[in-house]
């Protein structure tokens, strides 16, 4: 009685092209948003490409399944892709799993048709199969939830970036409003951001408006900190706005020290500040002046 490993790599050689047709009708006939997605001539192109590596990679590993062995590498990388690309289609790891488990049902009536009412044969035949391909289903599911999470990542930083914008108020003065929580992960990015802009524009001052920050505990406070004090080290001023009474109580109460930070309640006092400080001011038009500008936007 030869192995299965060799059995099965023999029954792929021998009918890789029906074995094809069998899977894909297969395929077609468990649905799914997989064949609806992809086109037919895709769908045939990788089964044929995965059922070529899978005899390859049968016949040199022999019956030992171990994915992380150099004989299954080339098709590792082949179902890893197949799986970001699925991943970054919409697909769900299960459906991109069921692409593989799929194989099941064409070998298992390929291999009875082979052993001839060997039932020894034909049961460790199975088994190897099942063990075989439900690993590759692992592996993709692996790759695909590891694809999905690399998306939300780069989703999450495209977020983080955008939703910390440096604004230019005025010469030399720059805002910078936060919205949402602050945690190290945004710190992080917030201090990056303004201190490259402090050096793109050579900021004396830099005004950080936490009007939008539901919640200021010790950590948020920590992080202010630090962010002020990174700013101070490349020659600008913070001031701190948005200090709404609930926290301003909140800061008292837990004991943290901002008596070197300037703090105002809202964002227009900080500009005003900020504006003193830079030599700079900003005064009312007269009667005429007004009269002159109105009919000058008119034009």
């Amino acid at each position: 009685m030869s192995t299965p490993s060799a059995h099965v790599a023999s029954l792929l050689e021998q009918f890789e092209a029906d074995l094809l047709t069998d899977w894909l009708r297969e395929q077609a006939a468990v649905g799914g948003r997989l064949v609806g997605m992809l086109p037919e001539a895709e769908r045939r192109e990788q089964s044929r490409d995965l059922l070529a590596l899978l005899r390859r990679a049968v016949a040199e590993a022999g019956d030992e399944v171990r994915l992380d062995r150099q004989a299954w590498a080339g098709l590792r990388e082949f179902l890893g892709n197949v799986s970001r690309s699925r991943a970054l289609q919409g697909l769900s790891p299960s459906e991109t799993a069921a692409f593989v488990l799929s194989l099941k049902q064409p070998l298992f009536a390929r291999l009875r048709t082979a052993a001839r009412g060997d039932a020894d044969q034909f049961a460790d035949d199975v088994l190897y199969v099942t063990r075989v391909v439900d690993a590759l289903a692992l592996h993709t599911t692996e790759v695909h939830q590891k694809g999905r999470e690399e998306v939300i990542a780069r989703q999450q930083a495209d977020m983080l970036e955008l939703s910390t914008p440096v604004v230019k108020l005025w010469d030399g003065i720059l805002a910078l409003p936060m919205i949402g929580t602050l945690d190290s992960a945004r710190t992080q990015i917030v201090m990056e951001t303004l201190l490259q802009r402090i050096v793109e524009t050579g900021a004396e001052v830099a005004i950080i408006d936490i009007t939008g920050v539901p919640t200021v505990d010790t950590l948020v406070a920590q992080h202010l900190i630090k962010t002020v004090t990174a700013a101070r080290l490349m020659g600008a001023d913070c001031i701190v706005s948005g200090i709404r009474p609930q926290i301003a109580q909140t800061i008292v109460h837990l004991g943290v020290d901002l008596t070197d930070v300037i703090t105002k309640a809202t964002l227009a006092d900080a500009f005003r500040v900020a504006l003193r400080r830079t030599g700079q001011r900003v005064s009312e038009l007269s009667g005429s002046a007004k009269a002159d500008a109105a009919d000058a936007a008119r034009q």
